[in-house]
C-alpha cells in the first residue's frame, strides 16, 4: 500500500498563513475613498428608499419594517454563507441595513412617540452593547479581525445598530435641531472632514476612527436623503422618492461596475 502524500509546507503550492487568514476576511471590502462614497450613497438610496415604502406607497413604518427585516435577514445569510468577497452581495447587505435602519428608527421615533432625543439615546445604547459583546466575545472589533460567522454576525448586528442610529441622529438634527437638511449636510461633512484630518495627522485608533466615520455616514445620508424628497415648504427639493432611490442605485451600479474593490487584507 503506498504511503498517504503529506503535505511539504515548503512547497510553492501550500498554504501560507497570509493566504489562510486573506481567504478568510474576504468577504469584506478594503477601506478606501470609492468605499466611502458607495457608503454615502447607500445610506442616501436607504432614506429615500425606505420613505418610498413607508410614505409613498401608505405602508407605514412597521409593516416596512417587518418587509425590510425580512430582507436583511435574507441577506445577511447570504452573505455569511459565500465562501468569498462578493462586492454585489455585500453592498446589497449594507443597503438592506439602511432601509432597514431608516423604518425602524422612524417607528421608534413617531409611532411610538418617543421621539428623536429618546430613540438616539436608546438606538446609541443598543450600539455600544453590540460592539462590547462583539469585543468581549472575539478580542476585537476591527474590520480585519471578521474572520469567522460569528464574528461576521456581531459585524452585520453592529452595522444595523449604526444605521438605526445614523436615521434617528439625521433626523434629530435637522428636524428638531433646526438646522434644517442643508445645515445638518455641512455638520455631518464637517466632522467627517475632521475624521480623515485625524486619520491622516494622529496615531488615533484606526479602529475607532473608523467605527466614528462609518457612523456618521448614516445621518449625512439621511439628511441629504430627506433634503432631495421632503416638501419644499419644510426645506426639501420634493423629488419623487421612487425617482430619487432609481437615480441612487444607478450610480451605486456604476461604481460598482466601473471601479475595482479588493477585500480586505489582515495586516502582518
Amino acid at each position: 500500500m503506498p504511503p498517504t502524500p503529506q503535505a511539504n509546507p515548503t512547497s510553492p503550492d501550500y498554504p501560507s498563513y497570509s493566504d489562510l487568514t486573506q481567504d478568510l476576511v474576504s468577504k469584506v471590502p478594503a477601506i478606501t475613498v470609492g468605499f466611502w462614497v458607495i457608503k454615502v450613497l447607500a445610506t442616501t438610496l436607504g432614506e429615500t428608499g425606505g420613505d418610498s415604502l413607508s410614505m409613498s406607497a401608505n405602508l407605514g413604518y412597521l409593516a416596512s419594517t417587518v418587509v425590510f427585516a425580512a430582507l436583511f435577514v435574507v441577506a445577511v445569510a447570504l452573505q455569511i454563507r459565500a465562501k468569498s468577497f462578493n462586492k454585489w452581495l455585500y453592498w446589497f447587505t449594507i443597503v438592506a441595513t439602511t432601509t432597514l435602519g431608516t423604518t425602524i428608527a422612524d417607528y421608534v421615533d413617531r409611532s411610538l412617540g418617543i421621539g428623536y432625543a429618546g430613540g438616539t439615546t436608546i438606538l446609541t445604547i443598543g450600539l455600544l452593547c453590540s460592539f462590547a459583546l462583539w469585543y468581549r466575545t472575539t478580542g476585537s472589533v476591527a474590520v480585519t479581525s471578521v474572520q469567522t460567522p460569528k464574528a461576521e454576525a456581531f459585524y452585520w448586528l453592529t452595522i444595523m445598530f449604526s444605521q438605526t442610529l445614523g436615521t434617528a441622529l439625521g433626523d434629530w438634527t435637522a428636524d428638531t435641531i433646526g438646522m434644517a437638511y442643508t445645515g445638518g449636510a455641512l455638520l455631518f461633512t464637517g466632522i467627517l472632514a475632521g475624521i480623515a484630518l485625524l486619520w491622516r495627522f494622529t496615531r488615533i485608533s484606526r479602529v475607532v476612527l473608523f467605527w466614528s466615520a462609518f457612523v456618521l455616514t448614516r445621518p449625512l445620508g439621511a439628511v441629504v436623503g430627506d433634503f432631495l424628497d421632503k416638501p419644499v415648504a419644510k426645506g426639501g427639493l420634493a423629488l419623487d422618492r421612487y425617482a430619487a432611490s432609481a437615480v441612487l442605485l444607478v450610480a451605486i451600479v456604476a461604481l460598482l461596475v466601473f471601479t475595482r474593490q479588493r477585500a480586505a487584507r489582515v495586516p502582518h
